[in-house]
């Protein structure tokens, strides 16, 4: 892998401050100048690299979604079976890198105010489609067809239901901790024994 440019480099940083800086001041009404100063940089340089406050807040929105992408890749990658394909997409979501309380909390932000803008709609679209095409898959294979769309949308709930609840909390969750519960709602869901066999 090549060296990253100052470019890149500032770039990050600067969505690092957005993410801080959203969270202190939410998504609605945060500003530039805000976001400068928690970058220690100016306004202007933000417009530069971004275009506008709107284009800050794609790049952020996809700087996070890159985070769960690469999370998802790596826990698949030891993933040898179904049931540890679908523990590894809960495990994505609550990944040491992406699962804290700034960034929860920006998340949720982002997502509801995503009907008002079309460019974060469309990140909203197509970060869903991805999770439920992962969801779906794994459950098709351990469980009846009749139970894999219920399964889904509670494990999609749940997920997103802690994360809300991360995102409104001042106390923070250790992703290890989140983890071991998400593979317990797994376990529940599918109504696995302690021998490990599926019940239909």
């Amino acid at each position: 892998m090549g060296r990253k440019s100052i470019r890149d480099i500032r770039n990050e940083e600067l969505i690092e401050a957005t993410i801080v800086a959203v969270h202190k001041h939410g998504y609605s009404v945060v500003t530039m100048a805000e976001i400068a100063r928690e970058a220690d940089a100016s306004a202007a340089s933000i417009n530069y690299y971004f275009g506008s406050k709107e284009g800050l807040m794609e790049a952020t929105m996809r700087h996070l979604l890159t985070k769960l992408k690469r999370a998802m890749i790596a826990g698949y990658a030891q993933a040898n079976s179904p049931l540890e394909r679908l523990y590894a997409v809960m495990d994505a979501n609550f990944a040491d890198e992406l699962f804290s309380t700034t960034q929860c909390s920006i998340w949720m932000q982002f997502w509801a105010n995503a009907p008002y803008s079309e460019r974060l709609a469309r990140l909203h679209r197509i970060n869903r489609a991805r999770v439920q095409s992962h969801f779906l898959a794994e459950l098709r294979c351990l469980l009846p067809a009749e139970r894999v769309a219920p399964a889904h949308d509670a494990l999609q709930a749940y997920m997103d239901g802690v994360w809300l609840q991360v995102a409104l909390s001042a106390q923070a969750v250790p992703p290890a901790e989140a983890r071991r519960a998400a593979h317990r709602v797994v376990d529940v869901v599918l109504n696995r024994t302690s021998g490990g066999d599926l019940s239909a």
